[in-house]
């Protein structure tokens, strides 16, 4: 049961790492610096206790439901790329009703300009629905196969 908690802190850890990385990339905080350094030495230290009882303790790996922690994972990336997307594309919707990214046509229709949507919002849109494909059906074919 012990394992199983670590597993699922060093998921979760893991998880705010990458999102510490990806807004200190996009903002250049140093807050978000401190946190991203703090979330790498929290995963260090998870993994090592980790790595301790897996080799002091392996029948706690033994008793480890892998199909179900799989499960979780692929449900925790599902809802992330899905908020994701979700968030890319309400940001893009805002900023189509702003004056400045568009303006009208000779026959009154509204033109929309390239600075709706930025390159990097377009690339992680697309790159990210793969990995929305693949957890979710994994994700939805447990399910189903847990109510069958």
């Amino acid at each position: 049961m012990l394992i199983v908690l670590l597993l699922l802190l060093l998921f979760i850890s893991i998880l705010f790492h990458a999102y510490y990385l990806t807004r200190y990339v996009r903002i250049r905080s140093e807050s978000y610096l401190r946190k991203y350094i703090n979330t790498a030495a929290i995963n260090i230290f998870i993994g090592g206790i980790c790595i301790i009882i897996a080799i002091f303790k392996p029948e706690e790996i033994r008793k480890l439901k892998a199909p179900l922690l799989l499960w979780f994972m692929s449900g925790s990336f599902m809802i992330m790329a899905f908020a994701l997307q979700t968030s890319i594309f309400i940001r893009v919707y805002r900023r189509s009703k702003l004056p400045e990214h568009y303006h009208y046509n000779f026959f009154g229709k509204k033109v929309l300009h390239s600075s709706v949507a930025t390159p990097i919002e377009i690339a992680v849109f697309f790159a990210s629905i793969p990995m929305l494909v693949v957890a979710g059906a994994y994700f939805v074919a447990r399910l189903i196969r847990l109510f069958i």
